[in-house]
């Protein structure tokens, strides 16, 4: 069986809901606090090939910082994944990944059909 992980943020309620979907499920799987154990550039690159939706459509557009920063959803995908390695706030949450892909967690049961 393949092991899953989930790019989690406990102040997250979609985040914490699907580290309890996860659970239910009895699935066997790792927890990695993304804030405090940021993905580096190679990690980005990959969730977004898995989540198959661009750099742009893996990133929280809402943040505050999004907009301090300038960024924008026709910005080339290394500035997009330079500026979520360097503050992961950007990075949407939470990421499941399992069987070689990877879905976001909002809603929590989106994960579902790739475990």
């Amino acid at each position: 069986m393949a092991l899953t992980v989930i790019w989690h943020n406990p102040r997250c309620s979609k985040s914490r809901e699907t580290l309890a979907l996860l659970e239910a499920r009895r699935a066997i799987f790792d927890v990695r606090e993304y804030l405090t154990d940021p993905p580096d550039d190679a990690d980005l690159r990959q969730a977004a090939a898995k989540l198959g939706l661009g750099v742009a459509g893996m990133m929280r557009r809402g943040e505050k910082l999004w907009r301090e920063l300038g960024l924008s959803v026709h910005d080339p995908d290394e500035r997009l994944i330079a500026a979520m390695a360097a503050h992961p706030i950007l990075v949407e949450r939470p990421i499941v990944f399992a069987n070689d892909r990877a879905a976001i967690g909002r809603p929590p049961e989106a994960v579902l059909d790739i475990l």
